[in-house]
């Protein structure tokens, strides 16, 4: 039977990758810590050394190509994420309040301390204690100060978070 009559494509898996919708609200700012533009930079290198590499290699050639584009799709994002991406350095005297790119450790009304650092919306990773500048939890603690009670409804209800430290990293 003719392939003109099958679904079957002799380029399947080799189609572009749809972009990712940004969770950022048109006409919003993409902030980028810093240290997360410097992270974005490393991993731009060492995508274009993972490029070379399979370039090189003695694979099957529809292989190559399909790890090619995988490569290729990523360093458009990311690239595209640099371009728009605004760095906002970390201020040259610690601010006083919080604001984006401030490490905060709060205390919880049962006592249990936790630190939050407000990043780029791209930057953001849950396990290690780093949220979105537009999420509902830096937005309860942006502008407060050290002894302020910041509230923020949380799934399990709400909750009064005390802020006990504000602090701002070195640029890297």
């Amino acid at each position: 039977m003719s392939k003109a009559f099958t679904k079957e494509s002799d380029d399947e898996g080799d189609s572009p990758v749809s972009r990712p919708a940004s969770v950022l609200p048109p006409g919003m700012k993409n902030y980028l810590t810093a240290r997360g533009a410097e992270g974005l930079r490393a991993e731009m290198q060492e995508l274009e050394r993972a490029r070379k590499a399979v370039a090189a290699s003695q694979e099957d050639e529809g292989e190559i190509r399909r790890k090619l584009q995988k490569l290729t799709q990523r360093m458009r994002e990311v690239e595209e994420k640099l371009r728009l991406a605004e760095v906002v350095p970390p201020p040259a005297r610690p601010w006083e309040q919080v604001r984006f790119g401030a490490t905060v450790r709060v205390r919880d009304a049962s006592g249990e301390e936790t630190r939050y650092r407000i990043v780029g919306v791209g930057e953001t990773d849950l396990e290690k204690d780093r949220v979105s500048w537009v999420s509902p939890m830096a937005r309860a603690l942006m502008n407060r100060r050290v002894g302020d009670k910041a509230r923020i409804q949380a799934p399990g209800g709400e909750r009064v978070l005390e802020i006990l430290e504000i602090g701002y990293e070195a640029e890297p």
